[in-house]
């Protein structure tokens, strides 16, 4: 008999430090991508109390004003009152981007060119599982969904005193391998003063919570709602955030691996994001042909290299992996210029990306989500 077992995982709000700092990023990433396919964008930002700085290499042909994109995408967020602390109106932006080195340019070559080399090294991890219907892990899933609908209630003034920064932070026990029930649900939810520690509880229990996990609850499940009883200071005031400071939240909780970098603000020349994309797109697809509970791929490349130079899958079932890698590379061209193509990267999507997670989203854009490959699989399978 196996004995039970707990997996957790977090997820952030829009108003998080980081991810307004992977907000930043990515829409100037878009801004690029909108007037030319063919820029180089490696985007980094860094916010604070009452500043932001953007700064990164970036080589286009377009123009990309860095103060419009940095005030609007805040004010979408949602930090538009001056009690915030941090306002779209009075922020301090400082621009301080260059240009791509030239000696990574020479080895990356024309974008969407067949002999084009991967932006940079690394080893890129792609996961799904049968564990949920969009196939990911539970945890980050659950945790995703709660912030999602953190977001919302505070967007429809369902929860009228809430602010935008937030987290969420699930903990479930799984029995037999299965998740049996959700033992705790974490929530730190930015809300205005004077409201009362208790009556924020309670609606973040029937408002967020309970809309989200109720399957999963039960009399034993423990709540952890702004557990230090006040979050009325947040958001860049309260910390700093950085681009990419949330991997482990973009990709798939922290059961699965990480590979390479961080995904926002970077065009798909760099394999850190595109072939974390593919690797997904790969992993999805096997899980899809009913033949294994769930799968990991790893992906790595070579600076300047159009070929992953090694290959890694891993399944519930190790005698089909043999198989898989072999015939992977026959079904999915893993070329940096193939995952271009083939995922439609170089159009303004990644803004769409940003928050909520990268994977196990079926949104327009998200072609990495696609099962489309499936007959394939099994007709490269039968031919092995």
């Amino acid at each position: 008999m196996m004995e039970n077992y707990y997996l957790t995982a977090e997820s952030v709000t829009p108003g998080h430090p980081d991810k307004v700092a992977d907000a930043i990023s990515d829409a100037v990433l878009d801004k690029v991508l909108e007037q030319d396919k063919s820029g180089r964008v490696a985007c980094e930002v860094l916010v604070g109390r009452g500043y932001v700085v953007v700064s990164g290499e970036i080589t286009t042909t377009g123009y990309v004003d860095i103060q419009e994109i940095s005030r609007e995408t805040i004010k979408k967020i949602g930090y538009t009152k001056p009690e915030y602390g941090f306002d779209f109106r009075t922020v301090a932006v400082f621009n301080v981007i260059n240009e791509q080195s030239p000696d990574i340019a020479q080895g990356v070559k024309e974008t969407g060119a067949q002999e084009q080399g991967a932006g940079d090294q690394g080893s890129m991890i792609g996961y799904a599982s049968k564990e949920t219907k969009e196939l990911m892990p539970l945890p980050i899933s659950l945790a995703h969904k709660l912030v999602k609908q953190l977001v919302k209630v505070r967007e429809e003034k369902v929860i009228p005193y809430l602010r935008p920064d937030g987290k969420s932070q699930v903990i479930i026990e799984y029995q037999d391998n299965k998740p049996k029930r959700l033992d705790s649900v974490i929530i730190a939810a930015q809300h205005d003063p004077d409201v009362e520690a208790e009556k924020i509880q309670q609606d973040i229990i029937a408002e967020v919570i309970k809309p989200i996990c109720s399957s999963l609850l039960d009399n034993d499940t423990k709540y952890y709602i702004n557990n230090t009883g006040r979050f009325v200071i947040g958001g860049p005031v309260s910390d700093t955030g950085m681009t990419g400071r949330k991997n482990v939240v973009d990709a798939y909780g922290p059961q699965i691996p990480t590979g390479g970098g961080a995904f926002s603000g970077k065009d798909p020349t760099k394999v850190d994001r595109s072939a974390a994309y593919m690797a997904r797109y790969i992993a999805k697809n096997i899980v899809a042909t009913d033949l294994v509970e769930n799968c990991k791929v790893e992906l790595s490349y070579a600076i300047g290299s159009s070929e992953p130079v090694s290959i890694n899958i891993q399944t519930n079932k190790p005698e089909l992996d043999e198989k898989f890698i072999k015939i992977v590379p026959q079904v999915f061209d893993l070329t940096p210029a193939g995952i271009i193509k083939e995922l439609n990267l170089l159009e303004p999507i990644y803004s769409k990306t940003t928050c909520f997670g990268h994977f196990g989203r079926e949104d327009n854009g998200f072609n990495w989500e696609k099962k489309d490959k499936t007959e394939k699989l099994i007709q490269a399978l039968n031919s092995v």
